[in-house]
């Protein structure tokens, strides 16, 4: 695809000054700060990016009731990842052209790029009428939905703010700037490491790779050739083996009656939703 050249300057200082307070945060260790870092890691990636963002906004491979699905959005917004609507239409659109013309981040243009030049270079889109907005039409009607995406960074200040209040400087340099940091990088090797390394169960007409170790620091996220085969299962460890923290969490939901119309695909179960040529 064609790369942009232009800097976007705000999203480069924000990932600078998060990395700056991550790197001063390993010189102020303080053990309760790490362990709520810890519990906010996995609430942010595994229930807001996992069950929220995507296998809930963008596939819709599970129904909660619609306080719910805010709740885990809001979770999502804590992983400092963007908003909403525009988190979910790069998915779509990554979907639509995985490692093909159009893919935003694909690693055959570079595995930094990748990584995470493709968000330093170009416009930010966090508003409800660009370009991402018209691969979220079902979003785009939900003004809380709408709302969030705007204000995508309201949550974390005042999770930070409470962070500090409850425990000092040490608890926003864990909680926020290290804990966000690390989850952008876990959440960033799925566009990345998972399609350069791992295995390849079903013969998808992309790039993506099943990877152990992306799918531990992500909750199950790195079953990424499991996903990309079955991209509306809300499974995507679909073997015994392959841990999928996330689906566990919507399983629990599913048994408790909370949880609707959950997909749920088999290993053994040949592609049925396949990407758009």
């Amino acid at each position: 695809m064609t790369k942009p050249d232009t800097i976007n300057w705000s999203t480069l200082i924000a990932f600078t000054l998060f990395h700056i307070g991550s790197v001063v945060a390993l010189f102020h260790v303080d053990w309760t700060a790490i362990a709520v870092a810890a519990v906010i890691y996995w609430t942010s990636l595994s229930w807001g990016i996992g069950m929220g963002y995507h296998r809930l906004l963008t596939h819709r491979s599970y129904v909660v009731p619609k306080p719910l699905e805010y709740f885990l959005t809001v979770f999502g917004t804590l992983a400092l990842e963007g908003g909403p609507i525009s988190w979910v239409g790069i998915h779509r659109i990554h979907h639509q052209n995985s490692d093909k013309e159009g893919d935003p981040h694909s690693p055959r243009d570079g595995a930094w790029w990748a990584h995470l030049f493709w968000m330093i270079l170009g416009q930010a889109e966090h508003n409800n009428t660009g370009e991402w907005a018209r691969y979220t039409p079902d979003l785009g009607k939900d003004p809380v939905h709408r709302w969030l995406n705007t204000y995508h960074y309201v949550p974390l200040a005042v999770l930070g703010v409470l962070l500090y209040a409850i425990g000092g400087y040490t608890w926003v340099l864990w909680g926020v700037f290290f804990r966000v940091s690390a989850g952008q990088h876990a959440t960033w090797l799925v566009n990345s490491a998972t399609h350069m390394w791992g295995a390849r169960r079903f013969n998808t007409r992309d790039m993506s790779r099943n990877n152990w170790w992306v799918g531990l620091i992500t909750f199950g996220e790195g079953w990424h050739n499991n996903h990309h085969a079955h991209p509306n299962s809300a499974r995507h460890g679909l073997a015994w083996y392959e841990i999928d923290v996330t689906y566990y969490s919507i399983r629990l939901l599913e048994i408790l009656g909370i949880a609707k119309k959950v997909k749920v695909a088999a290993v053994d179960q040949p592609m049925r939703y396949q990407e758009a040529a």
